[in-house]
């Protein structure tokens, strides 16, 4: 009786240990990310993660980390190319020039979305600016999610201000889209 209720004892110990150790794990949710979106089960787009974060993306079955912004800016990760790959994650950095963006850059992200559309992605840049931009083209011309829809996903991050409004009418134009609809508003704040 008394060896019984030893290894119940033990058992319940080392349950208690493992939770101890998952927990943080657990507790921590992709939502803690700046600006973070979800789009799909597959898609969501945030602003920088920290080390700690990329940790609970994989936690969370993300399998591929987009990277839109320059990887010397003062609030990027330091070696994020590395910690994203040793967790055993994809990682794919595209600089895209916060004053100067073009459609070159958006399609070079398109092209990777394509190569592996079923692979659980963040796309993230420095705030989300960048890369709820690009989400909402990509949706729209890619995913068929309505303008509207998308444009109020994006809205819920920052309204594009004229250089990224240019480029997202630009590029929703190549593909015979038209930017308007009876609820969005392009006007620049």
């Amino acid at each position: 009786m008394m060896i019984k209720r030893g290894i119940g004892r033990l058992r319940c110990f080392l349950v208690f240990i493992g939770l101890c150790i998952a927990a943080p794990a657990l507790a921590q949710s992709p939502d803690a990310i700046v600006n973070y979106r979800d789009y799909s089960a597959l898609y969501s787009s945030s602003g920088q993660p920290t080390e700690a974060q990329l940790e609970t993306l994989k936690a969370h079955h993300f399998e591929r980390v987009i990277y839109l912004a320059y990887n010397d800016d003062e609030t990027s990760l330091s070696g994020e190319d590395r910690i994203v790959k040793k967790l055993g994650m994809e990682y794919v950095h595209i600089p895209v020039a916060w004053e100067a963006p073009t459609s070159n850059d958006f399609y070079m992200y398109a092209a990777i979305m394509a190569q592996a559309a079923e692979k659980k992605t963040l796309l993230h840049c420095q705030v989300n600016y960048r890369a709820s931009a690009f989400s909402f083209m990509y949706r729209v011309i890619y995913q068929d999610i309505p303008l509207a829809d998308a444009k109020e996903d994006m809205n819920s991050v920052w309204a594009p201000n004229e250089t990224w409004r240019t480029l997202i009418f630009e590029v929703l134009q190549e593909n015979g889209i038209s930017p308007y609809c009876d609820v969005c508003d392009w006007e620049v704040q």
